[in-house]
């Protein structure tokens, strides 16, 4: 019999992932499911991306690009955090990945031994726990509140720094909370990341998501009379930290190009020629075909696109956070990106595997209970993507809120 290693045998499921199995299995017996479990965007990539697959389908072959990504690709993404942030980045320290996960795949393999510690917050999105966890790493995983936006603190990073800590991972907006991380925070936790020779990942995959939306914190049961949140910028803008820090994202979120699997990071100046080495060995490259049409996602009519998209996201969160009010459920920090709620569910007196098992079998709607990003009260909150149409995310709503109607409160 194969003995298969431990770093895959004490994984646990991807819940997300395992609720989608479960939908598709009520599906094919015939039921309407409503997928509001999966952060994957219904709109898909720009029509000038397609199209520009559409003409590369017509080359005779698809040769392997540089393990670091197509030139003309990087310098592209360079211009785009100038034209988006302000930012200069040279396109030396850009490196293209199949997908974000392989860039924190890379980005784990360079920085990470055995034994050597990462301070994640708690929830965070679980995979980031299990490319660090594969690699050795032994993850330090921080309770935050929603009164800190569900975003570890500079007191929370230096309170649990050791001598075995090699660095911190934090995405902004996170999954599965859609909260950002204060700058001035941001900015503080890298200072000492820095100071003790240690590393900051931030994870900004969701970052040109921002939604801008009112902050609702003050009310669980309106969203009015509240302030809107300040524009979202990459950790980036801080040149000091530029020798520490490295960003990971993705063409996933922003421009709806999940399954083309391209992602990128942006790593220190002498890091990447080790990323290179590593991607070489790990990868060869990624995807030629999805790389020569992702050339196409910075021209004016795909960026106009991408903003429309994100003008819609910003109606259905506004839409999901009254209608969770009016449930009598709440949304403890308001999402400042991504197109994500994590409801807490306390007053129906399930938990949140319960409950989102229950919701599925009886209303037929899919959702992600919160055990799969923590444990820090995990089994009381839930996580409802809102990244899928608008007349099925209304029809969503209303069963659930038919199904909040029949539980009882402990």
């Amino acid at each position: 019999m194969l003995k298969y290693a431990s770093r895959a045998t004490t994984l646990s499921p991807f819940l997300a992932m395992a609720y989608g199995e479960k939908a598709t299995a009520l599906s094919n017996l015939g039921h309407d499911v409503i997928r509001l479990n999966l952060g994957e965007p219904d709109f898909g990539a720009p029509t000038p991306v397609v199209e520009a697959m559409k003409q590369s389908l017509s080359q005779a072959d698809y040769p392997y690009t540089s393990a670091l990504g197509l030139p003309e690709l990087r310098s592209a993404i360079a211009q785009f955090y100038k034209s988006q942030h302000n930012v200069d980045i040279p396109a030396s320290r850009i490196v293209v990945t199949a997908g974000a996960s392989a860039a924190l795949l890379l980005v784990s393999a360079a920085l990470v031994e055995n034994g050597d510690k990462v301070i994640l917050g708690d929830p965070s999105y679980p995979c980031n726990r299990r490319f660090l966890n594969t690699f050795g790493g032994e993850v330090t995983l921080v309770p935050t509140s929603s009164e800190q936006q569900f975003q570890l603190t500079h007191d929370d990073v230096t309170h649990n720094w050791d001598s075995k800590t090699k660095g911190v991972l934090i995405a902004s907006p996170a999954n599965p909370t859609g909260t950002a991380i204060a700058q001035e925070e941001l900015y503080s936790i890298g200072e000492t990341c820095k100071q003790n020779d240690g590393f900051l990942i931030v994870d900004e995959i969701y970052l040109n998501l921002d939604l801008g939306i009112e902050d609702t914190s003050s009310s669980t049961n309106s969203v009015t009379n509240s302030v809107k949140q300040a524009p979202l910028n990459t950790v980036l803008a801080n040149e000091t930290l530029h020798s520490n820090t490295i960003v990971i994202n993705s063409f996933s979120k922003y421009f709806g190009m999940t399954g083309w699997r391209l992602g990128w990071c942006v790593v220190p100046e002498g890091m990447t020629h080790i990323m290179e080495r590593l991607a070489q060995n790990l990868f060869i490259c990624p995807s030629t075909l999805a790389q020569q049409a992702a050339l196409a996602c910075f021209t004016p009519e795909s960026l106009a696109q991408c903003e429309q998209k994100k003008a819609q996201l910003r109606a259905r969160a506004t839409f999901v956070l009254q209608a969770i009010a009016d449930m009598g459920l709440s949304i403890d920090a308001t999402p400042d990106g991504a197109f994500y709620a994590y409801i807490n569910i306390e007053r129906t007196g399930l938990t949140a595997v319960e409950f989102c098992d229950r919701l599925l079998a009886e209303e037929y709607v899919a959702l992600t209970p919160g055990d799969d990003f923590g444990d820090h009260n995990a089994t009381r909150y839930v996580r409802l993507s809102f990244a899928t149409e608008i007349s099925r995310l209304k029809e969503g709503l209303t069963r659930m809120k038919r199904f909040v109607e029949t539980c009882t409160c402990e």
